[in-house]
This record gives C-alpha cells, structure tokens and sequence, in this order.
C-alpha cells in the first residue's frame, strides 16, 4: 500500500462503506443513519481501549495484538466515513488541527 497518498487511503474506505451499505439495506431494508455509524464508531473505539489495556497486561484478552492492529485501522476508517457523511474535508481538517495544535508550541 502507497501509505503517503491519503487521497487513496480515503477512496478506498469510501468504496468499502459504500459495500457495506449494500449488505445494510440487503439485510435490513436500509441502510446505516449517520447516528448508527457514529454509534459503530464509538464501539470500535471502545474495543481500542480494552485491547490497550490488554497491551498493558491489565486487561487479559486472547489475540489483542491483532485486534488492536485492526481497530485502530478502523477506527481511521470510521473517521473517515463520518467526515465524508458531515461534509467534512477530513484532510482539510486534519490539516488544520495538526497547524492549531502545533501553535500550541
């Protein structure tokens, strides 16, 4: 994977979304509300917690390794799919946080 073009890394979680979508509105009759998906969102990053502190031994979980690999993964891609679901350049904004919070020192 090109890990230095952002642009790629957004069109492809866009893509995979837009599959999973699909599969909502095949099982359910419709798809995710921006609510729904900022409550699968939450979840995941929940779960990053747990696994961390699996990570730190205080919290005993079988294959954390590999699950704290994939949920910080998705928990990018949720952001991602919630920027892209508010109208948020997500770049842009990430741009600007990075600037602001540089600022700071």
């Amino acid at each position: 994977m090109d890990i230095n073009n952002f642009d790629k890394i957004i069109k492809r979680s866009l893509d995979i979304r837009e599959k999973y979508h699909q599969l909502e509105i095949k099982s359910n009759g419709t798809q995710w509300t921006l609510e729904e998906d900022a409550l699968a969102y939450l979840t995941d990053a929940g779960l990053v917690g747990r696994n961390v502190m699996s990570h730190e031994k205080t919290w005993l979980k079988k294959d954390s390794a590999e699950e704290l690999e994939h949920k910080l993964a998705e928990n990018i891609w949720w952001l991602i799919t919630l920027a892209d679901r508010t109208g948020i350049d997500i770049k842009e904004a990430m741009e600007k946080f990075l600037t602001k919070t540089e600022n700071i020192f």
